[in-house]
């Protein structure tokens, strides 16, 4: 490891985020699907409408779609408002399902996924009267001028540091994997951070455990094939084959739903191959693979989107980013679950440190994808 990626505290303004809110980690209950353009209400809506257009994923996605959708159903019941929604099948659909909210004469809408950036940036600047919201992406020179939009977006890779050093800690064969859906920031931002905590794990104990899939210096890596990866779940689990055929046992899939073919080669190992999940704990949304889910490393979306959606019924929304951290809540890692037992006590403490010491900036971890604040 690098021993930059070590700071004394004085270098923490570098790594800190301006913060808009503070989130819980997610709730456990997944979220329902949707499949078409539709619209319900609460109780008394005071004619407030609530709306929210999904990427590719859908909303039973197991993974940021679903939870940013439970944000959406919250919001509904706290606040006693109308809603509507509707799921894209691909990027093709972006933009008229985003248009047909605005049609639906929805006071705020919320997209979900950095694949909608350009489609919402347009539809905000085209609609200045309706607010919006975006889950996983910021670009602080093109955002910045759109008064109406606020960008949703989570440091995962002080989490997924964390992660990658329970990986490494627990590791059998001396190696672990990643792969990612797309290279995108919001992707390569958890494989950085997995990476930089394995590096860690190794300068701290005298450890050479290895990292496949993917390369910090290089910022490539292994990413699974096809014009819709992210719904590729045979070429997730082709991609998670390979990194366990040469010798990784514990393996953090970011892909969206392709990520379960990871689930699924960890599950058919007896054992011998585990995962980490992302964006949500895979032991709520994915339950059937809990026992191969060591720990997940969570965003807190769904309180992110009720609380933007509360603002903008409140009339004190702004378009100041949200930022999630571990000092927030932000971002973190989920319960062991059926895995509390077999993590040694002495690794559970040392994650426990890592948190602080990344929180108080004494750990600063390296990566061109953090979000900006």
């Amino acid at each position: 490891m690098k021993k930059h990626l070590l700071a004394a505290p004085a270098m923490l303004a570098a790594a800190t985020f301006a913060l808009a809110a503070c989130a819980a980690p997610p709730s456990e209950t997944p979220a329902e699907p949707g499949s078409q353009p539709s619209s319900s209400s609460g109780g008394d809506s005071s004619g407030f409408k609530a709306c929210m257009v999904s990427d590719s994923g859908g909303f039973d996605d197991k993974s940021f779609n679903q939870t940013s959708h439970k944000g959406l159903t919250d919001a509904v019941d706290q606040l006693g408002i109308e809603q509507g929604e509707v799921e894209s099948k691909n990027v093709a659909d972006f933009t008229k399902n985003i248009q047909s909210m605005v049609d639906a004469k929805c006071n705020i809408i919320v997209t979900v996924g950095f694949l909608l950036s350009d489609a919402t940036v347009a539809a905000a600047k085209a609609n200045p009267d309706v607010k919006f919201a975006i889950v996983d992406n910021n670009d602080p020179e093109t955002y910045s001028s759109v008064k109406n939009l606020k960008p949703l977006v989570f440091n995962t890779a002080q989490s997924s540091f964390m992660a990658g050093y329970v990986a490494a800690a627990t590791s059998q064969t001396g190696k672990v994997g990643t792969f990612g859906g797309a290279k995108i920031p919001t992707v390569t931002i958890f494989m950085d951070g997995f990476a930089q905590g394995v590096e860690y794990f190794n300068e701290q104990k005298g450890k050479d455990v290895q990292v496949l899939g993917w390369n910090t210096e290089s910022q490539d890596g292994q990413f699974v094939p096809g014009d819709n990866p992210f719904e590729n779940v045979n070429g997730g689990k082709t991609t998670a084959q390979n990194l366990v055929s040469q010798g990784a046992d514990v393996i953090l899939p970011v892909a969206g739903p392709a990520g379960e073919g990871a689930l699924q080669v960890a599950k058919a190992s007896g054992g011998k191959v585990n995962t980490i999940w992302v964006d949500t704990d895979g032991c709520v949304s994915a339950e059937a693979y809990c026992a191969n889910i060591m720990t997940s490393v969570y965003k807190a979306m769904d309180h992110a989107v009720t609380q933007a959606i509360t603002d903008a019924k409140n009339d004190s929304f702004t378009n100041e980013a949200y930022v999630g951290t571990l000092d927030n809540d932000g971002t973190g890692l989920a319960p062991y679950h059926e895995f509390d037992s077999k993590i040694p006590a002495d690794v559970k403490a040392d994650v426990e440190k890592i948190k602080a010491d990344i929180t108080s900036g004494a750990i600063t971890i390296e990566s061109k994808s953090q979000p900006k604040g």
